[in-house]
């Protein structure tokens, strides 16, 4: 029993009958910016962000290999921005209020065979409801979360997305990874319909656990954010920068708190730090992951 990654969806599921909550809180703090091509460097930012989307993730497992998780839009979005639009005094911006639902499948139709390289392959479907626009909540700079845990989508867009992700054991290291394709319903501001272009997310992640009883060990999580000059419905785009990119690193540490036959509750901290980009911000994201699982018999391993 152990965290697993920080931010991407577990591959493993739910056994039938067994239900997990997540508190989960993601942060993210940026001043520089990355220009208009790839690259390492970054400059200062106009705007000077800070962000905290504290959050609690439900899920069930409906059969062995089927599993319902819901981030309802209780969840909170809390940001500050700064901006000096070249004038003595700076603007400042702040915001308290309800973030956006989440609702997703995950369906595991091949469990990897510890005797070959056969990995576990699980099937990722989701909706993103935009209850942020329902509440009224200022959109983030930038969009929230650019490098999140769940596959980034656009801040108060109704998004489909699907995944595929996959997963590895060789003891004493884990590997896991996954791509997601999204895509977001035509917006309206402003008196017109907006069309952004659809994004790319993508993960991959090395766990090496020290202590198996414990579940000790830590993560190295790579991950990379794509937004594309295209959407699958054809039309033109008329959001500005039709393209952006992000690359990223986290170093995390996880932990199991304690084990019983009613329940668990394991942990995990770590800081995301990005290392190249294009067209977004150049920020740290710390977050901090715990898991309780419970159910009508003996918990078990996602």
């Amino acid at each position: 029993m152990a965290n697993g990654p920080i931010l991407s969806t577990g591959v493993d599921i739910q056994p039938k009958g067994q239900f997990l909550a997540q508190p989960f809180v993601f942060g993210q703090f940026g001043h520089q910016e990355f220009g208009n091509q790839l690259s390492i460097d970054s400059k200062d930012s106009p705007i000077h962000l800070q962000a905290l989307n504290p959050t609690v993730i439900f899920a069930y497992g409906i059969t062995d290999h089927l599993e319902l998780n819901v981030i309802p839009g209780t969840s909170w979005v809390w940001f500050q921005s700064t901006k000096n639009a070249n004038a003595p005094q700076q603007t400042r911006e702040t915001e308290f209020s309800i973030g956006d639902t989440t609702i997703y499948l995950k369906n595991r139709p091949i469990v990897q065979d510890p005797d070959t390289w056969r990995p576990s392959i699980t099937l990722f479907h989701q909706i993103v409801l935009p209850s942020s626009q329902w509440f009224a909540t200022k959109s983030i700079p930038g969009g929230f979360s650019p490098l999140g845990r769940l596959p980034a989508t656009r801040f108060g867009a109704l998004s489909f997305t699907e995944g595929v992700l996959f997963r590895k054991n060789v003891k004493p290291l884990r590997f896991s990874g996954g791509v997601y394709y999204s895509y977001s319903a035509p917006g309206h501001t402003g008196g017109m319909n907006t069309y952004p272009g659809d994004v790319i997310n993508t993960r991959f992640i090395i766990e090496h656990i020290l202590d198996d009883d414990r579940g000790f060990g830590y993560n190295l999580e790579f991950v990379t954010l794509h937004g594309i000059p295209h959407r699958l419905d054809g039309h033109e785009l008329n959001i500005h920068p039709t393209s952006f990119n992000l690359f990223g690193v986290e170093p995390a540490l996880q932990y199991k708190l304690f084990q019983t036959d009613g329940g668990a509750l394991v942990g995990a901290a770590g800081v995301l730090l990005s290392i190249a980009g294009q067209n977004n911000i150049n920020a740290i994201y710390p977050n901090l992951s715990i898991f309780y699982y419970w159910g009508n018999g003996k918990v078990m391993m996602r």
